[in-house]
């Protein structure tokens, strides 16, 4: 019997938000940690960017760079020896961005209870092989709740865009 690969098997159709879904797990190693053994929020950033940067490639197949994060606050810590499960997915296509969902997920390994840590929205945009933007493929919303979140994604886009108009007060 062939052992499972999700790296290699059907993730939905291309361009679904299905097919940009992304799962990831790390162990909290004594390097990703503090003086009081909870991980360096630094080091989650990182791991959110990466699982976003995944989730977002899988619909736009070519170069892209991480625009914007979000506000992060943190719920919980992740204590040394935990697992961090981050989970992703493209919640809007736009005309040359993706916005991607990312939730980290503590689980204690000895008794299994798990913790939300924090969530956080990128934006990520589509460059051509000049840097210059490039277009992206609409996503197509297949359930109720991809519809939701696209619209809530809309609406965060157009606060982002006024904030930038702004000057970011």
């Amino acid at each position: 019997m062939t052992p499972r690969d999700p790296c290699t098997e059907n993730h939905g159709t291309p361009g679904t938000v299905a097919a940009t879904r992304v799962q990831m797990t790390e162990v909290v190693l004594p390097k990703d940690t503090n003086k009081y053994g909870g991980v360096f929020g630094g080091r989650v950033m990182e791991l959110i960017d990466i699982c976003g940067y995944l989730a977002a490639v899988r619909h736009y197949r070519g170069n892209l760079v991480t625009a914007s994060i979000d506000h992060l606050s943190f719920h919980h810590p992740v204590k040394m020896g935990h697992i961090m499960c981050l989970y992703g997915q493209v919640n809007a296509a736009f005309r040359h961005s993706v916005e991607v969902g990312v939730k980290v997920i503590s689980e204690n390994p000895e008794t299994g209870d798990r913790r939300h840590v924090v969530s956080a929205y990128l934006t990520f945009a589509a460059l051509d092989e000049l840097g210059r933007p490039a277009a992206v493929a609409p996503l197509k919303l297949e359930t109720a709740e991809d519809k939701r979140r696209a619209k809530s994604a809309q609406k965060r886009r157009e606060l982002r865009l006024a904030l930038r108009e702004d000057g970011g007060k």
